[in-house]
């Protein structure tokens, strides 16, 4: 088994979502891994506290009720410059995963997601420079066209700041039917069969 690095920081782990038993568990995981964590539900509680305890690392949920995650990261860096942003989500996309680091986030896991991994994409790698971020490989095989869809109307919907009536217009769909697609969890591929 690896050893995960430990949290070597006094400052604590702003930890922002709006499903209470998810931040029940994590807390408390990432609390048995050395982190002091403060929680938050909303976008005006990451900010006050985020002010007040001036936290090194941030899980922060793409989604928060009908708020969209992308937004709060660049105003967590204004009130701590060199704060670590872990972005979860449990909608996973290519188009959100750039949108995310290109907003700041150091890194982007989709749910479900279990504390070590949490703790290895927030402490691996530390000094490492933001800037030097490439956006991941085009797979090799073409993508299904259901998944093209949903990776088409995630960036939309990021360009659109998560707003649903918006990305609707832009795609030429009614506003219900993009929402039963969003409801859907993403299409995912299938393995490769061997003859």
């Amino acid at each position: 088994m690896t050893e995960l690095p430990q949290a070597t920081t006094v400052r604590p782990l702003l930890l922002v979502d709006d499903d209470p038993t998810f931040v029940r568990v994590l807390a408390r995981a990432l609390g048995s891994r050395g982190f002091e964590v403060i929680t938050a539900s909303t976008f005006d509680e990451a900010r006050s506290l985020t002010r007040q305890y001036q936290p090194r690392y941030c899980v922060l949920d793409l989604k928060l009720g009908e708020e969209n995650g992308l937004r709060l990261i660049p105003e967590l860096h204004m009130l701590v410059p060199d704060l670590r942003v872990l972005l979860l989500t449990g909608y996973a996309s290519i188009a959100t995963a750039v949108e995310a680091i290109k907003r700041g986030a150091h890194d982007y896991l989709s749910k479900p997601v279990d504390a070590d991994a949490v703790v290895r994409a927030l402490l691996d790698g530390d000094s490492s420079d933001p800037d030097e971020y490439e956006p991941p490989d085009a797979p090799e095989a073409p993508l299904a066209l259901r998944r093209l869809e949903w990776e088409h109307i995630q960036r939309v919907l990021t360009e659109c700041d998560g707003n649903i009536s918006e990305t609707a217009r832009r795609l030429g769909m009614h506003r219900r039917t993009l929402q039963r697609k969003l409801s859907k969890h993403p299409v995912r591929e299938r393995p490769e069969r061997e003859d």
